[in-house]
């Protein structure tokens, strides 16, 4: 049986006159995107555009929810309650669910940003909260997230789960990912992200910082947009792992595959 796997980026995440990232050679690469939804970027126009892109090029289209954190891009940590976590969830998931009907679609898979994602993998308090918002507003949606406590409280709320794996962050023995504040959180060699990202996908297993095969299920590959060379690197990546006879399908496929 062939290994599948879903691509899926940041997409949308300018504000206004600014902009970040290549969303149209994206696009061209991509089975599944994840939405800013205003929280930490991404505004009116911008998710408009964004989703009616991803219709066009037949693009799966997802909510990137965050802190409203702007000005940090959504990487600070903040002293939200998890009600105040709920209630921004299903607030931006349900903007971004409007522009996806408005044009003719509907949103597939909520994948949380930034800081919130991180805290979700190990706060089981912000886990649940998510997880009560995604419910809430639609149960076949399928909730985008590292193993740890949100992928726990989503299987327990009988939501389906896209495991994340990120070729080019490091690993922690644990599973979880190095901190962007400490050295060597980011990998940048792309012959080693392109390694990291087909062991991943074949044999189910990631090195980690201390050197040990550390596994991992990897139902989507996250590529990144905003970093020099990343669209050369993304193109790269897809390559490899066609030539490996890997199938790149929609996430829907892949956890339909999976039994899921």
């Amino acid at each position: 049986m062939p290994h599948t796997v879903d691509l899926v980026a940041d997409l949308g995440e300018g504000f206004g006159a600014y902009t970040m990232g290549d969303d149209e050679a994206l696009l061209e690469l991509l089975t599944s995107a994840n939405v800013a939804c205003g929280f930490h970027a991404g505004d009116p126009r911008i998710m408009d555009a964004t989703v009616r892109r991803c219709v066009e090029r037949q693009v799966a289209v997802g909510a990137h929810p965050s802190f409203p954190d702007l000005v940090g891009f959504g990487r600070r940590a903040m002293d939200l309650t998890p009600e105040e976590v709920r209630t921004d969830v299903l607030y931006q998931v349900g903007a971004l669910q409007a522009f996806a009907v408005a044009h003719g679609t509907r949103v597939r898979h909520v994948a949380p940003h930034g800081r919130l994602g991180n805290l979700v993998a190990v706060r089981a308090d912000y886990a649940q909260a998510v997880v009560e918002a995604v419910a809430s507003l639609d149960e076949s949606l399928i909730v985008l997230a590292q193993d740890g406590e949100l992928a726990d409280a989503a299987r327990a709320r009988g939501l389906r789960v896209g495991i994340v794996g990120i070729a080019d962050r490091a690993y922690r023995e644990d599973g979880s990912l190095v901190p962007r504040s400490e050295p060597g959180a980011v990998i940048h060699d792309p012959d080693e992200i392109a390694r990291r990202t087909l062991r991943m996908v074949t044999e189910g297993v990631i090195r980690s910082v201390d050197g040990k095969d550390v596994p991992v299920t990897c139902d989507t590959v996250l590529l990144h947009g905003d970093t020099p060379g990343a669209i050369a690197l993304a193109g790269t990546v897809r390559e490899q792992l066609l030539a490996a006879d890997v199938k790149i399908t929609s996430l829907e496929d892949v956890l339909s595959g999976r039994g899921v």
